[in-house]
């Protein structure tokens, strides 16, 4: 998330209220999580087990719970919890608001639209040329959408990340501050998810195509003329290729990537990365042939227990 206007490392810290290392007249951009950080940005880190991937990300500035030896060219914000003080951040430059509107006055909807009763639009869309939005969908502040797309009944765009700290009290929930970015020439099915962003884009590339029912989590990627079958949930911090076809009730883990031209079979589970133009099956899944190969050993083997 980029702030409305820099900031200065020690006008960031003062705004904390806590303590920090390096030049305090660097600026400070914005903020995002790891995955995603550009120079300028801060990115925070609350785990001894990460602290060398923060350090060494391209962040200028890392929000942590610890006194460590500052990279040269970087700062510290040193604070007891970085997850509290990045959600501080969050709801400074980019507060919650509800809108009481079915329709917000700011939405930006382009010529030769449809857009059918019971559509609720929040704040900051943009809509494209020749898009069709069907009954009771719901589009969440700052949702952009392409030119050429049709959005099917009931599919909800920009819902929260769902991301949590568990602490002693309960689960605490890291605001998001991203959005949705749908491009040219997607249809989406019906009874659809895609979640925001928690400080980048959740993206669905020009020309795929998702069934019903189907969950995108926060920050995934979606590559261009994907097919995407019913039932599939996608975690969040995906990256999925060109091409792919991902066929019903098939399940990926956080933080992956799918290659491009792969093709998953239905009711798979991709729990590691997997590289493109083959097809895979299973859980966890692996390439089809693997499990024909497997396949016709384990019949090989019946055949000769039975002869014996």
């Amino acid at each position: 998330m980029d702030f409305p206007k820099s900031l200065t490392l020690i006008e960031v810290a003062q705004l904390l209220e806590c303590k920090f290392v390096g030049n305090a007249d660097m600026l400070v951009l914005g903020m995002n999580e790891i995955h995603v950080v550009r120079e300028g940005d801060i990115v925070f880190v609350d785990h001894p087990k990460y602290y060398a991937k923060a350090l060494q990300s391209k962040a200028s500035i890392v929000l942590i719970n610890q006194d460590v030896d500052c990279p040269e060219g970087k700062g510290l914000l040193i604070s007891d919890d970085p997850f509290r003080d990045f959600n501080r951040l969050t709801e400074h430059f980019k507060p919650f608001f509800l809108s009481t509107h079915l329709i917000h006055p700011s939405v930006k909807i382009g010529t030769s639209c449809q857009i059918a009763p019971n559509v609720s639009i929040g704040a900051n869309v943009t809509i494209g040329d020749h898009t069709i939005i069907h009954p009771n969908v719901t589009i969440y502040n700052d949702v952009h959408i392409g030119k050429n797309v049709i959005i099917q009944s009931g599919t909800v765009l920009g819902a929260d990340a769902f991301y949590y700290k568990n602490r002693p009290t309960g689960y605490d929930q890291l605001k998001s501050s991203g959005t949705v970015v749908i491009e040219d020439d997607v249809h989406i099915g019906a009874l659809c998810t895609i979640d925001r962003g928690v400080t980048s884009d959740t993206r669905i590339m020009v020309g795929s195509k998702l069934d019903n029912h189907i969950q995108i989590g926060h920050d995934t990627l979606i590559g261009p003329k994907c097919l995407i079958a019913a039932h599939t949930a996608i975690a969040g911090c995906v990256v999925v290729g060109s091409n792919v076809k991902i066929w019903g009730q098939v399940a990926v883990s956080s933080g992956l990537s799918i290659g491009d031209g792969a093709e998953v079979l239905g009711k798979s589970g991709v729990s590691r990365s997997i590289e493109g133009h083959q097809k895979y099956w299973g859980t966890p899944a692996v390439p089809f042939s693997d499990h024909v190969r497997d396949m016709v050993t384990i019949k090989n083997l019946i055949k000769k227990e039975r002869k014996v």
